[in-house]
């Protein structure tokens, strides 16, 4: 049985200004299969559950307007 990934952290050789760092945050976004990339500046665990809850959200609204019939 294989492990499943959850997330990856990227660690950069040193700090980076905000909009400095735009360029890589926008090269990561378009890796195939990334749910987002923002900077993480708290709990890692925290930072994961909200992105994925948001995720499901727009997922489940995007369903029900698809269905939707008025």
């Amino acid at each position: 049985m294989t492990d499943r990934h959850s997330a990856y952290v990227v660690v950069l050789e040193h700090d980076m200004r905000e909009d400095d760092a735009e360029q890589t945050l926008s090269a990561l976004r378009q890796i195939r299969g990334v749910l987002s990339v923002e900077p993480i500046v708290s709990n890692l665990e925290q930072h994961i559950a909200e992105n994925r809850a948001t995720h499901a959200m727009r997922v489940k609204l995007y369903e029900f307007i698809k269905e939707w019939k008025p």
